[in-house]
């Protein structure tokens, strides 16, 4: 957002300071004179820097709504166990930056995630002592080679080389690093909205379009822990999106292969010490 600002500043700048912006000024003077004073001047609102800016607000308020959109237990969970956020490379690469083990917040969000995906105090309590030893570099992440490779090596690829000796938290972060930045749950989404919501059905009001939209998205993640999910004629029902139209031999396969709608990448399954499932929710 930031730097989208900045572009669009410099290339207001470069407007008004060219040679061409002369001949605007034939048109309306005054006008093009304030233009160009307000561009160029750094507080164009005409305000000090102790009143209230409404431009500023809008920015800080899209800033922080992003923030806490992407701040969840299981984001910052990832951002702990990302080895290059400890490498002097990235942490020197702003004033402000600190190491996950560092920054408040991300450890309360961390922590929770541990909470939850280990029910079992004892195994909870193993895999703290791991992140201990991962990020204070202790015993096997303090040797030289293995320090090095953090920033060197991508992170998936670093936790097979080096993690053998942290398996609860090498497993972790296997799962959590190993999925790919995609829109398609966004995009899987708003088909489902699409399909309940159309030109045909479109006296259904908003908040009843949602939850069908979180019942529906529900029950597919439901569907997947059953045994009958890859059998008979309804067997991986939901591959190609909620679509109308259906899929007859060779093309199922061929629509599988290229989907990205793969059942670890549509939910994360909690497992307590007794064998039990738990299947987080989606939220629309």
């Amino acid at each position: 957002m930031l730097k989208r600002l900045k572009l669009i500043r410099r290339g207001l700048q470069a407007m008004v300071i060219d040679d061409k912006w002369t001949q605007y000024k034939d048109d309306d003077v005054q006008k093009a004179t304030v233009v160009k004073e307000t561009i160029l001047n750094d507080r164009h609102e005409g305000k000090e820097l102790n009143e209230e800016s409404s431009f500023y607000n809008v920015v800080y308020n899209i800033l922080i709504d992003r923030w806490t959109k992407s701040c969840t237990p299981l984001h910052c969970l990832a951002h702990s166990l990302n080895t290059r956020y400890f490498c002097l490379e990235w942490l020197q690469g702003a004033p402000n930056r600190v190491p996950p083990h560092k920054d408040e917040e991300i450890c309360i969000e961390r922590n929770k995630c541990l909470r939850r995906y280990f029910s079992d105090s004892k195994e909870r309590l193993m895999a703290t002592k791991e992140f201990v030893r991962f990020s204070g570099a202790e015993d096997v992440f303090g040797q030289f080679e293995c320090l090095q490779n953090r920033w060197e090596l991508e992170p998936k690829e670093w936790w097979i080389m080096y993690g053998s000796s942290a398996p609860l938290l090498q497993n972790l972060a296997l799962k959590l690093l190993s999925q790919p930045s995609s829109s398609s749950c966004c995009e899987r989404i708003w088909s489902t909205y699409s399909f309940i919501h159309s030109m045909k059905r479109n006296k259904i009001n908003p908040k009843r379009a949602e939850d069908l939209v979180f019942v529906h998205t529900n029950l597919r993640l439901l569907s997947r822990q059953s045994s009958k999910y890859n059998e008979g004629e309804t067997r991986m029902w939901d591959i190609g999106g909620d679509r109308a139209e259906s899929f007859d031999g060779a093309g199922t396969l061929e629509v599988s292969s290229l989907s990205l709608d793969e059942p670890e990448l549509e939910a994360v399954v909690f497992t307590d010490g007794q064998g039990n499932n738990e299947i987080s929710t989606v939220q629309v």
